[in-house]
């Protein structure tokens, strides 16, 4: 053997590394087996086809179809924690932590429309499935958000007499629901780029400064109810 042969050899990578790729590979297969076709229409057989390996080889990795869906959400999920918590760790304000939480969530899904299908359709099918994913990583994903709403009432940006819990389960909701829109709707945008209008919107509802504006609706509409009213007696 001489240098130039040795040359010539391709460094062989680690089994780990070439696991890992497999697995991502046949995960990535069923993000779009599953958004295309559905996920209780397609079989494991469709995804190894799609991932190019033999059926069995999928039952190397993951358990079977349900297995594949679970690994789909927990993976995104995690990617979404981490995403998170890096995204508003050099912020301070509140109001900028939501923005950053917001565009980030609607990045991940206006991205890849496949991996929006599963998460935002395919996911919603079995209540087995959103009863489990509901107690596990998407509580510690909402754990984020309420961090910055108890944060923010603290501080005296947010109002203190609202439940926490609940105010970053309807942020979170709302994401959601343009995730959804999106996925549905024929007019090509870009998902992300909602994420300044829904803050906006959500922020305007839950600041402090809303209890002035809701004492003065509320100041208006018994003046206009009073003169209804004297309206009313002037005419019998």
């Amino acid at each position: 053997m001489n240098i130039h042969s040795v040359a010539s050899i391709t460094p062989l990578r680690p089994p780990e590394t070439a696991k890992a790729d497999k697995r991502e590979a046949i995960l990535r297969a069923a993000i779009d087996v599953f958004a295309e076709r559905g996920f209780f229409n397609a079989q494991v057989a469709d995804v190894a086809r799609a991932a190019g390996v033999a059926a069995g080889t999928v039952y190397l990795y993951f358990r079977g179809k349900d297995d594949l869906l679970v690994s789909i959400f927990e993976r995104t999920m995690r990617a979404a924690i981490a995403d998170g918590r890096a995204c508003v760790a050099p912020l301070t304000d509140p109001i900028a932590q939501l923005r950053e939480i917001a565009r980030v969530h609607l990045d991940r899904m206006g991205r890849d429309r496949s991996l929006a299908v599963v998460f935002q359709v395919e996911l919603r099918q079995s209540t087995k499935f959103m009863e489990r994913f509901s107690s596990t990583l998407l509580r510690e994903y909402l754990g984020i958000i309420r961090g910055i709403i108890a944060a923010g009432q603290a501080s005296g940006v947010f109002r203190k007499e609202l439940n926490a819990t609940l105010v970053s389960k309807l942020f979170f909701g709302g994401l959601d629901e343009m995730a959804t829109n999106w996925i549905l709707s024929r007019r090509k945008y870009a998902l992300a780029g909602e994420a300044d209008a829904i803050v906006d919107i959500f922020v305007g509802g839950i600041s402090a400064s809303a209890n002035a504006s809701t004492s003065a609706k509320a100041s208006v509409d018994r003046s206009v109810d009073k003169a209804a009213d004297k309206r009313r007696r002037g005419t019998r």
